[in-house]
């Protein structure tokens, strides 16, 4: 019932091969050469329906064992069944039925280079039609030499379809016991080299029943060699096919009758009138000859004699296989007749010229179709129009000759700066590109040609015309330029043997290039068209007709068309071309589409095209006209099933041109050019195939140091390719083995290299090739047999060379998908495509931040430790607040710890910190571990800063050790402190209440009521009474200048006895009163005054400015400690101090002396000492016992009145406790942590997120206030300037938002939580009076609060409340303060919160956002170097220099250079760190070594810095007393807009 449901025999048979979808939609070329999993499984078919995908499989990789099409059937008893099997024609006939006009003309080229027979007549059993694929075999180009050009050694090369050949046809006539295909795979192979050209029964599935391919005529070509001892025929001859009986296929029978020179007629009997009538009736124009078997028992020599009178034959037209004769005498026969026919008939014919005798008898030619023709007819007009080749190149594509050449000498001048000379930089780079607009403007002058007009067009047309038009053009200039480009070539190879022959070889190559005519020239001006339209304004009609060009190429490559990436002629990529269509090709494709990059690289004419197309079915242009030239691109598509492998949904595959030999680099800068092209395709790949042939071996030493500088190079920007080193030509099974001594020679040359190009490009670390890249002897170097299996042009294709092939593709698909970093997308791709051109055109590779993903890799990577390093500050910062709290509550009824001694209780302390501290440097260093590990986000990239940022861990850790055991040790200290005072006040309450409830007994006795007046004169009787008992001794004040000073003594003691003269000679009490001031004195300072350079960077004003930053920090650390109230401690004054060598230590770039640290020390010291005697003071005065008495006098005394009137005192105690001492610790908690919740909250903002989405907008900020005092203040001061702006933004943001009464709520409610939780344990405990019941409560709340000692002991006086009914009042007072305290929150603006806050936000988030702070000696561009122990600072953005306050020596004018082509160039500069001596740029290493500014002459200051200097260029001279600038003209036509637009380039904005 099944098999009724197929309407036709071909549907049924389409149905069993998996095929029956492709029979309308046919299968693309994009299809075929997907990367599947059956690309790489060896696993043998399981079904019909694998059969054709692996057929293919195999035939796209030149494997001649392609046609072995059999199946693994699930019951083996089945396999003996033939009609299970698949007859190998049928999966021909059925994938040529399915698949479009470009994958058949793929396959009938891979067929033919098989020596397969390819289709000339295709049958469809359903129509009983056939159709003439000729433009199946169009792409085919036979090479071959017959025997009259033997002596010469000339060849011809021409595509098959046009060779005027004869052809010889061999057909059957019933049934044959002779198998004609094989006797024709005997006729066409030599003694030596048999081979199976034509299937036959005898082959694999070759006897299992035809179904479809009745009908099928292949075709093949005998061409001769030019050795008359090897050649069969010595001309070249076609030889058709015909499979099926002619009775029953007369059309195909009549096409060969009449397109043949013979037909051999094979039979065994010929008895019916039919047979004798389909002879004798046709229209002949073709010689009969008729080929038997004597052997046969239905062979009849009476039928064969009539047949033969009958068609006049004689003997000789007759062959017979008797038994006298065997197979080899029998095929010797039919050669010579065969032999006979070429050299006599007249009879020759193009396939071309077939398709009119087609049409004659109804014969489809597949080219008749309406997309193939008007495809022809857009082709043929361009065409038509060519005459004279290079005329023609600069009529119709005028924009890449030498303006193109031009434009690429100009851009790499702009580049390198060769001919700067004594030229101002900048000015030099303004004329370069004026020059280069001059140019565009020339280009874009030219109208559109009409060649181009076509072109376009054609290109556009919808579905496959565009690839039928592609191919026409492609193969019709291929046909044009071959005639010329095979001579010159031959020529070329020639004079190249003698490398003297410089002069001709120059010629003949620029006469090649003249010569060539390809599509990649159409492409190429259409380039140059787009990218001189860009220089056109936005709104201009000739531009905006231009900007669908980019997407038309993306189209393309998506359809599996190669682009070219470099242009071989001019040795440039035409960068905005291909970044647009890169760009493009992202739209059309889902986003974030990942690829995997495939190159290869090798010396010229070793067979890299050939090994791609092998690897991967693709076709670079293979010795069509000359060599690759430049590097083309190919995408191919990874199918579902194999992304997860390969982690990467498409492959790019790129072919480059042969790297040339050192005698021919010599002739045109080419080793330069070949330097050039492997390092950005090495800067691209992800796997490197480095081809060596083993006869061009005595070249590859300095190929490969052309490789090993790549690959060096590529190290440098955390780039590691796969490399694998293919040894072609190498057929011995052994090779491995007995190479492996090669293999070892190799490496030990690879690794000399190594060392002499770390060497050249500075990079001496570098000791092995290993370390430069991926590369193991044993398994990256594969060695492949040669491609031709005997001697060409009939040769077919060494399985060996497939196999090995396959075996090496196998292994990259394993390497990729094993590779440990992440592939890029096609917009990262185009990134690196662009930075690395970038870079290969300045001749400098030092290029680390030019690249936005490297850029973008590194800022990630400092996000991410900011992150990891705010949240350990963060833990240490609530665990330090934790600690204190607990010192504070040390020996108080709130505290919980079980020792009594201080001293002990700090060891146990600073013992957990040290334990916290090692667990997050632990935590760290692991994070940093792992991050390294992932595959995404390119870290790769930045592998090489791995250590600093292991270092910043480290020395974070101890710099948070150093800062917490002095938090520690300075609570300890004021909590000891105060040991003595709230003893004694203590002690004073005691006898204060013990008199006063006295008292109250006295009064109660009297046994009367008594006045409140009454009791007042009572209580101040009392009160007197008391005191005069009480000894009150005065507090001792401390001098703090006296301590202050022993340790400033202690400090500079190391600096020598001139430090401790100088400090005896200036008493700390009247230092710090007025502001520093920076005045050197000495005959060597007036002298520097009077040199007229030395202005705005005068070492006056750098000093000066050094002293204000460091006593802006201690001031701010001294405001910070007074808020506090706390008392004075010695560690104070010792941090102030480290905080001071701290800073001078990192601004050693600064040259100071001793004079200055002395001065700059006992001026902070004096101020520091000032404020904190008189914090001491204050302190001492408002804990002094009898003050505090006083303080309280009146609050007893009402105490006293309460308890004497038998008054409730719940209520109001409960009041008092929850005001005076839960209140002011629920205020100094929030206090606490708000600091930290305000960086957190900022952080979450867009601009706060990365330092480079931080640096954007202060930048556009000031560019949209437009004020030069604001310039000045980032540039000059910058630090201050940078946090008022964080400050600023922090009001901003909590001015309009909420979110600060969010937090305030959280830690609020945080504490309402622990104080009503406190109280309910409380009364759950065993308290029995009210005093315990407190200091349960506060014995719970002391891990969190620091409650009043004084306030606690104030409260508990005369204290006789009821428990249960002051936890009842307490509860209601506590809910009352969270009221009280939520209007207050709600009533006082940020700015004033700001100023209680103990942690400072915008310290935190400049220390996160900015790092060191440090800026370039020269521009004042702040340092971009993450962490804070990185050892060298860096600007990934150097400005003009004028902005940094430098004018050139001679002239006085601002410079408007930047550092990075300064410090490449010759030019000096002197300043204070020089002794105002004149020092070469060059060496500024010797100055300011911590800096490193890398010598790139590419790069340049962005528009934005242009901007600002050329609208403030007379303001800054003005300032520091120079001449205005020479602005570059250019430099004048920056606008506001163009300024902002820069800005967003320049941080990567989108």
């Amino acid at each position: 019932m099944k098999t009724n449901w197929y309407r036709t025999h071909l549907e049924k048979s389409l149905n069993d091969l998996g095929l029956e979808q492709y029979y309308r939609k046919k299968i693309t070329l994009r299809k075929i050469l997907e990367i599947d999993e059956k690309i790489i499984t060896d696993e043998a078919a399981n079904c019909k329906s694998d059969l054709p995908w692996y057929f293919l499989k195999k035939l796209m990789m030149v494997n001649v064992t392609a046609r072995n099409v059999t199946y693994i059937t699930v019951y083996e008893s089945d396999s003996s069944n033939t009609d299970s099997m698949i007859n190998p024609l049928d999966i021909i006939t059925a994938l040529f039925l399915c698949s479009d006009g470009l994958v058949q003309q793929e396959m009938a080229l891979k067929m033919s280079t098989c020596q397969f027979a390819v289709p000339l007549l295709l049958p469809n059993c359903d129509t009983n039609q056939c159709t003439l694929m000729l433009w199946a075999m169009r792409d085919i180009v036979k090479k071959y030499r017959p025997q009259s050009l033997s002596e010469s050694k000339g060849f011809i090369e021409d595509r098959i379809v046009l060779s005027e050949l004869p052809m010889i046809s061999f057909v059957r006539l019933g049934e044959c016991s002779l198998s004609k295909s094989e006797i024709l795979n005997k006729l066409l192979s030599n003694s030596q080299q048999y081979h199976d050209t034509f299937v036959h029964r005898n082959m694999e599935c070759g006897d299992s029943p035809r179904k479809i391919s009745n009908g099928l005529t292949e075709i093949t070509w005998y061409l001769p060699g030019g050795k008359a001892n090897i050649d069969i025929v010595s001309q070249p001859v076609a030889v058709a096919n015909l499979r099926g009986d002619i009775a029953s296929l007369e059309t195909q029978y009549s096409f060969l009758c009449q397109t043949s020179a013979a037909v051999f007629v094979f039979f065994d009997h010929l008895d019916s009138e039919s047979e004798f009538s389909l002879l004798t009736n046709q229209l002949h124009k073709a010689q009969i000859f008729l080929v038997g078997n004597y052997e046969s028992k239905h062979f009849s020599e009476d039928a064969l004699e009539k047949l033969a009178t009958m068609l006049g034959l004689t003997n000789n037209s007759i062959i017979i296989k008797t038994k006298q004769r065997n197979d080899a005498d029998f095929v010797k026969s039919l050669r010579e007749t065969v032999r006979n026919v070429v050299k006599n008939s007249m009879m020759k014919m193009t396939i071309e010229q077939m398709a009119e005798i087609a049409h004659e008898l109804g014969i489809p030619v597949d080219e008749d179709s309406p997309e193939c023709q008007a495809a022809r007819t857009n082709a043929d007009a361009i065409i038509a129009e060519i005459q004279d080749i290079l005329k023609y190149k600069e009529d119709q594509l005028p924009r890449q000759g030498e303006i193109w050449k031009e434009l690429t000498r100009l851009e790499k001048e702009e580049f390198r700066l060769r001919k700067v000379g004594s030229k101002n930089i900048e000015e030099y780079k303004s004329e370069l590109q004026l020059q280069k607009q001059q140019l565009r403007k020339k280009q874009n002058f030219y109208d559109m040609s009409t060649a181009m007009t076509r072109f376009i067009i054609a290109i556009s047309s919808p579905g496959t015309e565009r690839f039928y038009f592609l191919k026409w053009m492609r193969m019709n200039l291929d046909n044009m330029s071959r005639v010329k480009l095979s001579e010159l070539r031959e020529k070329y190879k020639e004079k190249c043997k003698n490398s003297e022959n410089k002069e001709e070889i120059k010629e003949i190559d620029r006469q090649i290039s003249n010569s060539s005519l390809g599509t990649e020239h159409f492409f190429r001006e259409m380039g140059q068209i787009y990218e001189a339209s860009l220089s056109l304004p936005q709104t201009d009609p000739a531009r905006q007709q231009l900007q669908h060009l980019p997407k038309l190429c993306a189209e393309l490559l998506l359809d599996g068309f190669p682009l070219e990436l470099v242009d071989g002629d001019a040795s440039n990529i035409p960068l905005r071309w291909v970044s647009d269509v890169l760009s493009q090709l992202s739209d059309l494709v889902s986003p974030n589409r990942k690829i995997r990059v495939v190159t290869v690289l090798g010396v010229q004419s070793t067979g890299k095209s050939t090994l791609l197309n092998t690897m991967f079915g693709v076709q670079f242009a293979v010795s069509s006209g000359r060599c690759t030239r430049g590097a083309f691109m190919l995408l191919i598509k990874i199918n579902e099933d194999m992304k997860k492998v390969l982690n990467c949904d498409f492959m790019v595959i790129i072919d480059t041109e042969g790297l040339k030999s050192p005698e021919l680099a010599q002739l045109d800068n080419s080793h330069e050019h070949d330097n050039e092209l492997a390092t950005l395709v090495v800067g691209l790949s992800d796997v490197t195939i480095v081809n060596i042939a083993m006869e061009n071996s005595t070249e590859m030493k300095d190929i490969l140091q052309i490789v090993v500088h790549a690959f060096l190079r590529m190290k440098e920007v955390g780039k590691k390719p796969k490399c694998q080193f293919v040894h072609q030509n190498v057929s011995d099974v052994s090779a491995h083995e007995k190479n492996s001594r090669d293999r070892k020679l190799l490496l030990e040359q690879l690794n000399e290299m190594t060392q002499a190009a770390a060497k050249m490009e500075k990079k001496e670390e570098n000791k092995s090739f290993t370390d430069v890249m991926e590369y193991s002897p044993d398994t990256g170097n594969w060695y492949i047999p040669g491609l031709w299996n005997g001697n060409p042009p009939m040769a077919p294709v060494n399985t060996g060379y497939s196999e090995a092939v396959y075996e090496l593709k196998k292994h990259i698909i394993q390497l990729l998908g094993n590779s440990e970093s992440s592939a890029n997308n096609i917009s990262e791709f185009k990134e690196w495509v662009t930075s690395l051109w970038t870079a290969v055109k300045h001749e400098n590779f030092i290029f680390s931040f030019r690249n936005s993903l490297v850029a973008d890799a590194y800022m990630r990577l400092c996000t991410e430790f900011n992150k990891w390093e705010w949240e350990f500050k963060k833990e240490m910062y609530t665990w330090v607040t934790n600690a204190e709290t607990k010192i504070s509550n040390f020996g108080t009824v709130a505290s919980k710890s079980e020792s009594s001694d201080m001293r002990e209780f700090l060891t146990c302390l600073k013992s957990e910190a040290s334990t916290v501290l090692s667990t997050w440097e632990t935590r760290l260093l692991e994070n940093l571990t792992q991050y390294f590990k992932q595959t995404e986000g390119h870290v790769y990239l930045v592998e090489g800063y791995k250590e600093e940022f292991s270092n910043n861990a480290k020395s974070l850790r101890k710099e948070m050790e150093r800062s917490v055991f002095n938090q520690l040790t300075t609570a300890a200290e004021i909590r000891e402190g105060m040991k003595e005072i709230n003893t004694i006040k203590k002690s004073h309450t005691k006898e204060i209440e013990k008199a006063a409830w006295v008292l109250i007994d006295e009064c109660r006795k009297k046994n009367i009521q008594m006045s409140d007046e009454e009791l007042d004169k009572e209580f101040d009787k009392m009160w007197s009474e008391t005191l005069k008992k009480l000894s009150f001794s005065e507090q001792k004040i401390t001098n703090i200048f006296t301590s202050v000073s022993h340790y400033l003594r202690i400090n500079l003691s190391y600096r020598g006895s001139h430090a401790c003269e100088l400090l005896s000679q200036k008493s700390l009490q009247d230092c710090g009163r007025q502001s520093f001031k920076y005045a050197p004195k000495g005959s060597i300072y007036e002298y520097q005054k009077k040199l007229a350079f030395f202005k705005f960077q005068d070492h006056t004003m750098a000093v000066q400015k050094l002293a204000d930053s460091i006593i802006n920090v201690c001031s701010q650390f001294v405001r910070e400690k007074v808020k506090r109230k706390n008392n004075y401690s010695d560690t104070y004054i010792q941090e102030i101090l480290h905080i001071i060598d701290e800073k001078l230590q990192n601004n050693q770039d600064v040259r100071t002396d001793i004079k200055f640290e002395f001065s700059l020390k006992q001026h902070i010291c004096g101020f520091a000492a000032r404020e904190f005697q008189k914090m001491h003071e204050d302190f001492v005065q408002g804990n002094d016992p009898y003050r505090c008495l006083i303080k309280y006098k009146e609050k007893f005394c009402d105490d006293f009145k309460d308890i004497f009137n038998k008054r409730d005192q719940c209520q109001k105690k409960a009041e008092e406790f929850t005001n005076k001492c839960l209140k002011p610790a629920v205020e100094d908690f929030i206090n606490y942590l708000l600091g930290h919740d305000i960086v957190d909250e900022m952080l979450t903002c867009e601009k706060f997120s990365t330092r480079m989405s931080f640096q954007y907008p202060i930048l556009l900020d000031l560019l949209s206030k437009d004020d030069f005092q604001n310039y000045l203040r980032y540039i000059c001061s910058f630090e201050k300037y940078v946090k008022t702006w964080i400050h600023n933004k922090i009001v901003e943001r909590f001015t309009t938002m909420s979110t600060i009464s969010v937090f305030e709520h959280r830690h609020l409610q945080s504490c309402i939580r622990s104080i009503n939780d406190a109280i309910n344990k409380a009364q759950r405990g065993k308290s029995d009076d009210l005093k315990t019941f407190v200091e349960d409560i506060c014995k719970e709340l002391g891990h969190k609060l620091v409650i009043s000692k004084d306030a606690l002991g104030v409260f508990m006086f005369l204290n006789n409340a009821d428990k249960e009914q002051f936890a009842d009042w307490l509860t209601v007072s506590v809910n009352e303060m969270a009221q009280d305290l939520r209007m207050k929150f709600k009533n006082v603006n940020i700015e004033m919160k700001l100023q209680h806050l103990h942690v400072q936000p915008q310290n935190e988030l400049f220390n996160k956002l900015v790092g060191c702070g440090k800026q370039c000696p020269f521009c004042k561009a702040p340092c971009d170097a993450g962490g804070r122990a990185h050892t060298e600072h860096f600007a990934l953005l150097h400005r003009p220099q004028g902005l940094g306050g430098f004018s050139w020596p001679n002239t006085q004018k601002l410079i408007t250079d930047i550092c990075s082509c300064l410090v490449i160039g010759d030019n000096h500069f002197c300043c204070s760190d020089t002794n105002h001596k004149y020092h070469p740029y060059k060496s500024y290493k010797k100055i300011y070594p911590d800096w490193k500014i890398p010598p790139d002459v590419s790069l340049e200051a962005s528009d934005y810095w242009k901007y600002v200097i050329t609208r403030y260029n007379r303001d800054f001279a003005m300032k520091i007393n120079a001449v205005p600038a020479d602005i570059p003209a250019p430099w004048n036509d920056i606008t506001k807009q163009k300024a902002e637009k820069s800005l967003k380039e320049s941080f990567y904005v989108r």
